[in-house]
């Protein structure tokens, strides 16, 4: 009787759905991202973008019967994840992208998992299984395989180095932004009501510097700019965060943010749809290494303290 009560679905099934649904929503927000620049300071639409999803997600907690309410100690993590994962994460993928091509952003994501890694192991004294460090290591690697003609043909030069930096920083960033994230969730926060403050306090943050430095606060409200800031506030935060989050607390951070390792294949699907960009066998081959490596990751044994 018990057995016949259980779901059909496996923790691991589901965190699989989970991690799929992210990948699918962000792996068009790299295309989605496009048209928020130009015309739109990178930090204002950033602000806009975390300002709309804090709200929504205030709503959802408040509608859903829950609490919005949190402690100090939680505060403080919030805080931290707001200013790591939403501020300065954000800002500088905007930033990149308006200097690289966002191909080479998604390959430098692609270490994501990777750096989650050596943050917990450094700061938390976590280990991770070895078929976790595999499956992370196989995503930059299958990332870089199936991204590799687009990187060759960005023209990386000294001109994009600029470029090349502000998304490394974004990388390390949004890892120091986990890391908060975990701390929040040691002090006891919920996932939707610690993400809502999180995005809350990087959206002022960023605010903040906007002002301080003089960014233009002028926005062009055309039709693809107005479609797209609703798409990544609603889909690609406020759904998206709040799954890539509940994943990481069920499943741990480096299996969550191997997302990233599989937004850009459908990233260049959106590109092949959209722009007419063509992939040959070796993009195969890289997505094959991306997949194998989540499976490592799926069935690796959860971290412990050192």
């Amino acid at each position: 009787m018990t057995q016949s009560a259980k779901s059909p679905l496996s923790p691991a099934a589901l965190a699989i759905g989970g991690i799929g649904v992210c990948a699918l929503i962000w792996g068009t927000t790299w295309y989605a991202i496009t048209f928020q620049l130009g015309a739109v300071d990178a930090v204002v639409s950033v602000v806009m973008r975390f300002a709309i999803a804090a709200a929504v997600l205030a709503l959802v907690v408040k509608a859903t019967g829950g609490k919005l309410s949190m402690t100090r100690p939680q505060h403080l993590a919030a805080m931290g994840q707001g200013l790591f994962a939403f501020a300065i994460s954000y800002a500088f993928v905007y930033a990149a992208e308006e200097k690289i091509a966002s191909a080479v952003v998604a390959v430098i994501f692609a270490a994501l998992a990777f750096l989650n890694l050596i943050l917990f192991r450094v700061a938390s004294k976590q280990k991770a299984a070895p078929a976790a460090w595999l499956g992370a290591g196989m995503g930059v690697i299958g990332v870089a395989v199936l991204s590799g003609g687009e990187v060759m043909g960005a023209g990386l030069g000294l001109h994009a180095v600029e470029g090349v930096t502000f998304a490394v920083i974004a990388v390390v960033a949004s890892a120091f932004g986990n890391w908060f994230a975990w701390k929040g969730q040691q002090a006891g926060a919920q996932v939707l009501p610690g993400t809502a403050w999180a995005m809350a306090y990087g959206t002022g943050a960023l605010a903040l510097y906007g002002l301080a430095t003089g960014v233009s606060w002028s926005v062009a409200w055309s039709p693809a700019y107005v479609i797209s800031l609703l798409y990544l506030s609603l889909f690609g935060s406020v759904i998206a965060f709040g799954l890539y989050f509940t994943i990481a607390r069920a499943r741990g951070f480096a299996l969550a943010s191997y997302v990233s390792a599989l937004t850009p294949p459908i990233a260049m699907l959106v590109s092949v749809l959209f722009e007419g960009a063509t992939f040959g066998l070796i993009a195969f081959v890289g997505l094959a290494l991306v997949l194998a490596g989540q499976l490592f990751l799926i069935r690796a044994p959860k971290r412990s303290a050192a």
